[in-house]
């Protein structure tokens, strides 16, 4: 399988039919293998129905169905377990990601790259909504993990199959994914895309999203540089507590023991008191850290999904 094409789906089904019949029209000049992995993600509307019906006619389809409403990064996940292409590529289902656009991103792929990802660079979304907070949360994403790219909420991307398949996606870091990737060690491209208005349907996304990506990029930050050494941040806090509390209740006992002065009714005191306690504690809980890092990394193969059934039925489904 040459590539795989990982499509998330919610409540899309007036687009389902167009997309396809894109899709199908760009994929098959370029004779190469390929497989479309649609993955309705608890949608309430026709979709399911028109995505199994797609199934049925045409044997490069493929569809996993959610018991109910997971996320598109669990959605993702899923799309990718089951991509059997040396080229996975992500789109969106609602028509604004252009089909079109999939021969250059393998063409860049071609040059050595193993993460191309879409720039929207001409975007057709309300401005003060959508455009203004993404500018501004690309912004912050760039410069808190050292991946610079324009445009870190296009779905439209390109990865190679070690890429998705060393990834482990949980919560909503699907728009983290070329940061998540970096750790690898990949080489990351960025290419201008085609994006079109919306013709049917409605956005999934709001204002609220930008104060959940501020907290996902924390989580992200961590998971890129503390990850498997937990200790070194909270190790780090708990040390320079500790030293900041010690030094205190040093000059306190030197102005107790050698100038007589009492020192019980300080709050410097109880402030070295509580520098202290906080050491111990951050230190301690460093430790407990580094032994939850190795029961997860060695004892852990639990999914983000439940698969209800997949179209046509896949082996161990």
């Amino acid at each position: 399988m040459d590539i795989s094409l990982v499509i998330p789906v919610y409540n899309e089904e007036e687009n389902l039919e167009p997309l396809y019949r894109k899709i199908k029209e760009v994929m098959e000049p370029l004779e190469k293998e390929y497989e479309v992995i649609f993955v309705d993600d608890g949608s309430q509307d026709q979709s399911p129905q028109i995505l199994d019906s797609l199934a049925r006619e045409d044997p490069r389809v493929k569809v996993i169905h959610f018991r109910r409403n997971f996320g598109q990064t669990a959605a993702l996940a899923a799309g990718f377990d089951l991509a059997q292409g040396e080229v996975v590529i992500t789109m969106d289902a609602d028509l604004q990601n252009d089909p079109a656009d999939i021969p250059r991103l393998l063409a860049k792929m071609d040059e050595g790259y193993d993460v191309v990802s879409g720039w929207r660079r001409d975007r057709k979304d309300p401005y003060v909504s959508r455009i203004l907070p993404s500018t501004m949360a690309n912004w912050l994403i760039s410069k808190v993990t050292g991946v610079e790219l324009h445009d870190y909420g296009c779905t439209l991307k390109a990865y190679s199959r070690e890429v998705v398949k060393g990834l482990n996606l949980y919560g909503e870091l699907h728009r983290f994914l070329p940061a998540l990737a970096s750790w690898m060690g990949v080489k990351i491209a960025e290419i201008p895309v085609n994006h079109h208005p919306r013709r049917f349907g409605k956005s999934k996304y709001g204002l609220t999203r930008t104060f959940r990506v501020i907290l996902d990029l924390i989580l992200v930050q961590f998971l890129l540089r503390y990850s498997t050494r937990p200790i070194r941040i909270f190790g780090g806090g708990g040390l320079l507590s500790l030293f900041l509390g010690l030094i205190l209740g040093s000059y306190l006992t030197v102005v107790k023991l050698f100038f007589h002065h009492r020192i019980g009714n300080r709050p410097l005191l109880i402030l070295a008191v509580l520098l202290i306690i906080l050491g111990i504690q951050l230190l301690s809980l460093g430790i407990l850290g580094e032994f939850l890092t190795r029961i997860y990394y060695e004892g852990q193969n639990k999914k983000p999904y439940v698969i209800k059934y997949t179209a046509p039925p896949q082996e161990g489904s």
